[in-house]
């Protein structure tokens, strides 16, 4: 061994034997340094030998490192192991367990991993069917990803929330996330927000227009607004629901209705 391998940090040598492939003399080293209360560096080599038992298929000794590491409440890496807890038992489908360990990167309340932990959350509210939680949460991370000063996935979770609540029938207030998010945005994150908006307004629209027609407005602006929601449906993927707005304006029981209606379901949209 030379001199300069001797002078090597613990922690980089370790790096360096698992970057070979040499998984149990790296695990060897950072199991010593986890040990050791004392050491400065336990809570960085617990995760590193979370991460490499995990890579050696010790899945529950990973994840005893892990926890080793969220102990020591440092506040960079006991949020990574806690995220590493996490991440495994969502990949298992072990979802109460996922959710108290993103709870814990929570708990640690380092700034960076908040938002990532929120964005879990409503995954996994999500996959609970339990709406409101899931609106709750990706609302966090909105806010939670402004706070860091992270626009990026601040934005990705307001478009998140927005498709939720397009799902779910909100297009008025999907749009109002959406134009928050506008306003602080990255530039190449914007085509994709104005495209989601325009699908918001595409939803309030066929909702006005059918409001306009259960509200008895006159024949000709009926007829208009049958003609209107018949032709922005299909633009939803909701070519049925325009048959039968079609049908409901052609066979109506007033015969003026039924005329204008008909004038402009033969005529070119």
């Amino acid at each position: 061994m030379t001199s300069s391998e001797l002078e090597t940090p613990p922690l980089d040598t370790a790096r360096l034997l698992a970057e070979r492939g040499d998984l149990d003399a790296a695990a060897a080293i950072l199991g010593e340094l986890a040990a050791d209360p004392e050491q400065p560096d336990r809570a960085q080599a617990a995760v590193g030998l979370a991460v490499v038992l995990e890579q050696r298929g010790d899945m529950e000794a990973a994840r005893a490192a892990a926890r080793t590491a969220l102990a020591t409440g440092h506040p960079e890496y006991a949020a990574q192991a806690a995220c590493h807890l996490a991440q495994g038992f969502e990949r298992e489908g072990r979802a109460d367990q996922a959710r108290a360990a993103w709870q814990a990167v929570l708990g640690v309340g380092t700034a960076a991993y908040l938002p990532l932990a929120h964005l879990a959350l409503a995954r996994l509210a999500v996959g609970a069917d339990d709406l409101g939680e899931a609106e709750k949460e990706l609302r966090a991370a909105v806010r939670t990803g402004m706070d860091a000063g992270d626009d990026r996935i601040g934005s990705h979770a307001a478009q998140r929330l927005a498709d939720l609540m397009l799902e779910h029938g909100e297009p008025g207030a999907a749009a109002e996330v959406l134009l928050d998010a506008l306003e602080f945005a990255p530039e190449d994150e914007v085509p994709g927000l104005r495209v989601q908006l325009g699908i918001a307004h595409l939803e309030l629209a066929c909702a006005e227009f059918a409001e306009s027609v259960e509200g008895g407005a006159d024949a000709p602006t009926s007829a208009l607004a049958i003609e209107l929601l018949a032709r922005t449906l299909p633009l939803r993927g909701r070519g049925e629901d325009a048959d039968r707005v079609w049908s409901y304006g052609l066979e109506h029981e007033d015969e003026t209705l039924a005329a204008e209606v008909r004038l402009r379901y033969h005529r070119e949209a």
